[in-house]
């Protein structure tokens, strides 16, 4: 499955690993890369010097181009802008707004800029002003989240604009890489799946839960503070919905939830710790190697768009599994 994302990058496979903060590190960042992705360095919480130094190391753990996600509003962002510029990374991806400030400075250092869009008029925005592709991420995906779907999303950015859109958010097996061809996208992201490589540094807890997980185990919380994020639900989880149902202060929330990322990725608390995760953690079951994921989820898309015919010609209906039903 080729796409214009795959000459843009320089990558075999049409696929980001997500940019999951105090998560996505060199270690996992190189194994997607060298697995034929591109793997991505989550700089969000981090300083500047934590960032060149994971850049550096993920250089010695693989020839492949990799990226760095920029959380625009992150305190120290112009540092990190001026981090990723000085080490010239292959690509950086963006949240938490328009990258149009930097874009020059980015784009000056022959960097591929990528953002991460949940509306069409961002999406717009940002071809406009020269990003190289779009990252459109529905509300089915895990952490920080928007209020359109994907399966509505993607397709309607696609329409708006000429530049490669990758789907995010709900997507950890080969239909769903297949799905989002369909609805117009050329690559995907990839963020809960991931979690569970071997290669992630995340507490094994956490990696647990997510294994653990059915489809009704997530849950949207701040969404009065203005922030939604999706998480696993937990006593954290139930706390701050039972707040907000309160009508409680949104500075009650914010306050409460300060520190629970670390609590869930480092310390593996995940009653009080915030264990972000997509709507698709039900599909996650098992731990494997990055490379290994990547090649699983495309060797089952392409079995897929194999088949396709077969619906067409003669009405019957191709699972994931390859077998036929009426």
């Amino acid at each position: 499955m080729k796409s214009r994302l795959n000459e843009i990058l320089g990558i075999k496979y049409p696929i980001l690993q997500g940019a999951m903060a105090r998560i996505a590190d060199a270690d996992l960042a190189s194994a997607v890369s060298n697995g034929g992705g591109l793997g991505i360095i989550a700089s969000g919480g981090q300083s500047a010097q934590w960032l060149r130094e994971q850049i550096k190391k993920a250089r010695s753990l693989t020839d492949k181009p990799f990226g760095v996600n920029l959380m625009l509003l992150a305190p120290n962002i112009d540092e990190l802008v001026d981090v990723v510029c000085e080490e010239r990374v292959a690509a950086v991806t963006t949240g938490a707004g328009n990258p149009g400030k930097y874009m020059p400075k980015l784009l000056a250092a022959d960097i591929k800029v990528i953002p991460v869009v949940a509306s069409v008029a961002l999406a717009v925005r940002v071809a406009r002003i020269g990003a190289h592709a779009v990252i459109t991420e529905g509300c089915e995906a895990g952490g920080h989240i928007g209020e359109t779907t994907t399966m509505a999303l993607v397709p309607q950015v696609a329409d708006a604009v000429d530049i490669p859109v990758l789907a995010a958010g709900g997507i950890a097996d080969g239909r769903g890489i297949s799905a989002a061809f369909m609805l117009g996208a050329e690559g995907v992201q990839v963020g809960t799946r991931f979690l569970v490589a071997n290669e992630c540094n995340v507490a094994q807890n956490y990696k647990n839960a997510i294994l653990k997980a059915k489809d009704t185990d997530t849950c949207a919380t701040g969404r009065s503070t203005g922030h939604p994020v999706r998480v696993i639900k937990n006593k954290l989880a139930r706390e701050i919905l039972s707040l907000e149902k309160k009508n409680a202060d949104p500075a009650e929330i914010e306050k409460l939830c300060t520190g629970t990322l670390v609590m869930a990725v480092e310390d593996g608390d995940t009653d009080h710790g915030s264990v972000m995760s997509g709507q698709i953690a039900g599909l996650v079951k098992k731990e494997q190697p990055a490379a290994e994921i990547i090649s699983e989820m495309f060797e089952e898309a392409e079995k897929i768009y194999e088949n396709r015919s077969d619906f067409f010609r003669t009405g019957c209906a191709v699972s994931g599994n390859g077998k036929k039903s009426v």
